[in-house]
Order: structure tokens, then sequence, then C-alpha cells
């Protein structure tokens, strides 16, 4: 494999505050280990997403022993992780246990990110009164991660409820007409909940790096 197959973006943190992410999807083992042993080199931690177990396996021994791998998210953090994250600024919540994959993505995002998030699952609305439990102290996190698929409507519950940022992710679990996701994204682009950002489907990653962004506005006291 040639140095020229990758061009990997080390300055992108100090440009925008969010490190370059390693979508391993498509790549090879070798590709991936490549990129690894660059960023080992600088002495620069990593976020791996959509990266499977047998992926790691095809890794050089000394590379794959570094990386805190979650299989339920995909994920992998390869380097040191930001000591003392900050909690109480980002909750995720999810519709139900079929849409933890992409809540964990988001949450081990921002863990990677220096932010431990509040962790909601399995409140859809299916069962209204799950949500009604818990919203008090969903309210009381200033971004919120809405993850549901089906009919989405646990989005807009959400966003007519509390007053941060609310950021939705459909997710692609459903039968039949739920058409893989597209159900899920048309149901929370179409909110009559006002200032729903949505993201794209089954991206956890997408909806964490917007909370992320969110909270350098605020000027949160979030580590680099």
């Amino acid at each position: 494999m040639s140095g020229q197959d990758i061009v990997f973006d080390y300055a992108r943190a100090a440009r925008i505050g969010l490190g370059e992410a390693v979508f391993c999807e498509g790549k090879s083992a070798e590709q991936i280990a490549a990129i690894l042993a660059g960023a080992r080199e600088r002495g620069v931690a990593l976020l791996l997403t959509r990266f499977d177990a047998e992926q790691l396996k095809r890794l050089p021994p000394a590379l794959a022993s570094t990386i805190d791998y979650c299989p339920l998210s995909r994920t992998g953090f390869f380097g040191p992780l930001a000591p003392d994250p900050i909690g109480g600024l980002v909750a995720v919540v999810s519709a139900g246990t079929a849409d933890s994959p992409v809540a964990r993505e988001a949450a081990r995002t921002l863990r990677h990110g220096g932010v431990e998030a509040t962790l909601i699952a399995d409140v859809g609305v299916a069962g209204l009164w799950r949500l009604m439990e818990r919203i008090e102290e969903i309210a009381r996190h200033p971004v919120v991660i809405v993850v549901a698929g089906m009919d989405a409507a646990l989005a807009s519950v959400v966003g007519g409820l509390v007053p941060g940022a609310v950021i939705a992710v459909p997710t692609s679990t459903g039968y039949g007409t739920a058409e893989a996701g597209r159900t899920a994204l048309n149901a929370m682009l179409a909110s009559c909940a006002p200032g729903i950002t949505v993201c794209n489907i089954d991206n956890g990653y997408g909806a964490a790096a917007a909370a992320l962004r969110i909270l350098h506005a605020m000027k949160a006291v979030v580590p680099e």
C-alpha cells in the first residue's frame, strides 16, 4: 500500500475543535493500521467508527492491544482519552433497545470529545410513561440527542418538552414501510416541534459532533 492512499487531517482539531475520526467501513486492515501507526508517531488519539471486530482481529497485535473497543457501537478509542470528562451537558435518549448501537456511538463520540453523556434508554412513545418519568432529568441538559426509528415520534415529543438544543437521529429500526430509516428521517424533518436539528440515518457520530460544536459555541469548558 502506498502512503499516497492516506492523507490524514491532523490539523482538524486546531481548526474546528473536533479531531478527525476514522470511518473504518470500507477500509482494509492494512489501511487502518497505517493510519494508527501514523497517529502513534505523532502522539494523536483517534476515534474509530464503523469499526468491526473482524477488522480489529486483523490489526497487528501491537496496535490492536491498545484499542478500547465497544462491539455494540462498533467504535474504538486509540490513544489516551481526556481525563475527567464533563457530565451534565448532553443527554442521549433512545426510543428502544434496537436503537442502542446508534445511541452508544453518539455517547462514545462524546466521551472521546471530553463529555460524559447521560444515557437514557428505552423511553419510546409506545410506553409514554417511561419518558415522562425521566423528562425532568432530560430537560436539565442543555443538549439532548434523540435516537429513534420506526415512526420516530420520540423526537417531536421531546422537542416539545425540553428547552435545550435537540438533535434527532433516525435509525434504520423497523418493519416494511419504515424503509430502513427513511420514514423516521422524514418524520423528524417534518416535525412540528420547532428548532430540531436532524442528522442522517444511523449517524450517532454526526449527532455527537453537532453536540460538541454547540457546546464549543456556548464556550463550555470541554477538554480538547
